[in-house]
């Protein structure tokens, strides 16, 4: 009789069953596991504002001035793939995916950023 008070019932494993999935989805919630549809990318050319590019979207485009930069989204990132400006510095600057981050092409006068739609005007970290 001792032993049937600590046997698992079925709706006890129900239960616990729920409670993880639960926890599951909301673990996907809070660190984003679900998708990057809120953030996006700015783009400016000579410190104006040229376009914006959703990061849910992979595109690769150009940017022409006095250098050409080929920029591609991907998997939520982007990123200067190609530049015919003459240091290579923005494609070595490599994937950005993080809100805050920024790519800059001095030559070419262009800078990217990557921001959330609801981002606040100062970010304190």
């Amino acid at each position: 009789m001792e032993k049937d008070r600590f046997r698992f019932k079925r709706a006890d494993l129900a239960a616990y069953a729920a409670v993880l999935l639960l926890a599951a989805a909301a673990l996907a919630l809070t660190f984003g596991l679900t998708g990057r549809e809120g953030e996006f990318a700015v783009i400016y050319k000579n410190g104006e504002e040229l376009r914006r590019v959703p990061l849910s979207v992979d595109q690769t485009f150009s940017l022409q001035g006095d250098y050409s930069n080929e920029v591609t989204v991907k998997d939520g990132r982007i990123a200067v793939t190609h530049s015919t400006c003459p240091n290579q510095d923005c494609v070595r600057q490599g994937w950005l995916g993080d809100q805050g981050g920024s790519i800059i092409c001095l030559p070419n006068r262009v800078e990217i950023r990557v921001v959330s739609s609801g981002e606040a005007d100062i970010i304190i970290r």
